[in-house]
């Protein structure tokens, strides 16, 4: 349960001064629900957002939480002086930044946060000691144990908080117990794929296995990337489709988290979000059933959160990608054919290739890495804020040749119908793509961009 006053200092102004309510009141809701239904003890609440003091800590014991979470004051505790720009990269202290020079200035360490950890729960100890109890676990759901207070204020003294401080029939019999043991889950697709993969992790053979897949089948890959560095490194020397796993259906969440180099997923079909969420030099292809009478190039293939996070790898698809493309992507390559709002935000390193309409606000916070949007209606450019973007035509050499190249193996990959257009009409439609550039990567590129020719920030 979060409440309003945590958060990245990278958000919206109007989010962080007008958007959600006090964890208080979500946190006594849920519990008091869960109580009334018998279900409190097969839950474990945790909150956070704006939990500065112990005493905030045991006041939200006895309003229900079991866990709690630190963000903010561990961040102070680290140095951070809240300047927020977390989003702009020029964080002054070396906290919030990739730029080496500012990460020079940053003075945080582990024994930082273990101090101030130490000290909340110091205070949590003198408050539990002043008021009788011997442990927090004795407290957690004792609304009784707090009143209103009055504050000399007629509008704030106006306020019935009476709804926060009901105590549910029957909770002094409810077990809080945090040692309980997980549920246990059953053995998912890669299971059968590390059994099935037996030869190639064992004696290396290439190898190609398939399997029918349904939305239920979640984390596609990531165990099987898992055995793969044990038996041959991250860093190995396997051919990028060494073990290819092609797919047929439509896969869950997270399809080729965290792949691994060597490790090829091939879904005939659709995946849903989170899909290559921290590609790890792993390969991703997603395509449409070949008996698909669909427009590829015009239906969503791919959910929201695409490669969050992802350092290295590829991911093909052959269809648009959902809201927050590429998010964080620091390292991968990717061709997709279209996506939603916020594509490339926060984008650190990687290339992205679209090859459709883009949504809103798109490369927000990008500060490393480059897209090449396919923009033959002349509209992309009035969807991304030009301040921190340089936006402009594909210069012949070296990008016309990565844009190029990574359009074949998109078509090599797919056989998506809108790459085999452009590259039948290679010398006609090159012209109608955009390059997008961070600002802040001007100077570090191995290649230079013609800066005179970016279209100007209106």
């Amino acid at each position: 349960i979060s409440g309003h006053n945590g958060g990245t200092g990278a958000s919206p102004a109007t989010s962080i001064k007008y958007a959600g309510l006090p964890w208080e009141m979500g946190l006594t809701e849920a519990h008091q629900v869960l109580a009334m239904n018998n279900l409190r003890d097969r839950v474990t609440l945790r909150t956070d957002g704006g939990l500065r003091t112990g005493r905030d800590i045991v006041m939200a014991a006895m309003m229900g939480a079991e866990e709690y979470g630190i963000g903010t004051a561990a961040l102070i505790a680290m140095g951070c002086i809240m300047v927020r720009q977390c989003q702009s990269n020029t964080c002054p202290v070396g906290v919030c930044t990739q730029d080496p020079r500012l990460r020079e200035k940053f003075t945080g360490s582990a024994d930082k946060v273990v101090n101030l950890i130490t000290f909340y729960a110091q205070e949590v100890r003198e408050i539990l000691a002043r008021i009788g109890a011997r442990s927090l676990g004795e407290i957690i759901g004792r609304a009784d144990l707090l009143s209103q207070v009055s504050r000399g204020s007629a509008h704030l003294d106006d306020l019935d908080l009476n709804p926060l401080l009901i105590t549910v029939d029957g909770a002094h019999r409810i077990t809080y117990d945090r040692d309980r043991p997980r549920n246990v889950v059953p053995d998912t697709l890669d299971a059968d794929i590390v059994k099935d993969a037996a030869r190639f992790l064992e004696d290396g053979e290439k190898m190609q296995l398939s399997y029918a897949v349904q939305n239920t089948h979640r984390t596609i890959g990531t165990r099987t990337s898992s055995h793969i560095v044990k038996r041959f490194g991250m860093r190995n020397s396997l051919q990028r489709d060494h073990l290819t796993v092609k797919l047929q259906g439509s896969a869950g969440q997270s399809l080729g988290a965290f792949a691994a180099p060597g490790l090829r997923l091939e879904v005939s079909g659709d995946a849903n979000d989170y899909v290559a969420k921290g590609l790890s030099g792993g390969t991703v292809v997603v395509r449409p059933p070949m008996a698909s009478p669909l427009e590829a190039a015009e239906n969503v293939i791919i959910g929201n959160t695409v490669l969050y996070g992802a350092t290295d790898g590829y991911l093909f698809a052959a269809g648009r990608a959902g809201e927050r493309f590429a998010v964080r992507n620091s390292g991968a390559k990717v061709v997709v054919e279209g996506c939603g709002s916020n594509g490339c935000e926060y984008m650190t390193g990687g290339v992205a290739v679209i090859l459709g309409a883009i949504g809103a606000n798109f490369g927000a916070g990008m500060t490393g890495g480059m897209a090449y949007l396919y923009n033959p209606d002349g509209l992309a450019e009035t969807l991304m804020n030009l301040e921190g973007l340089v936006v402009l035509p594909v210069a012949e050499g070296h990008y016309m040749q990565e844009l190029e190249t990574l359009l074949e193996m998109h078509l090599a990959e797919t056989g998506s119908r809108r790459a085999a257009a452009l590259l039948q009409h290679w010398d006609e439609e090159k012209d109608k793509f955009l390059h997008v550039v961070p600002k802040e990567m001007l100077g570090k590129l191995e290649v230079p961009v013609e800066t005179d020719r970016a279209i100007p920030a209106q």
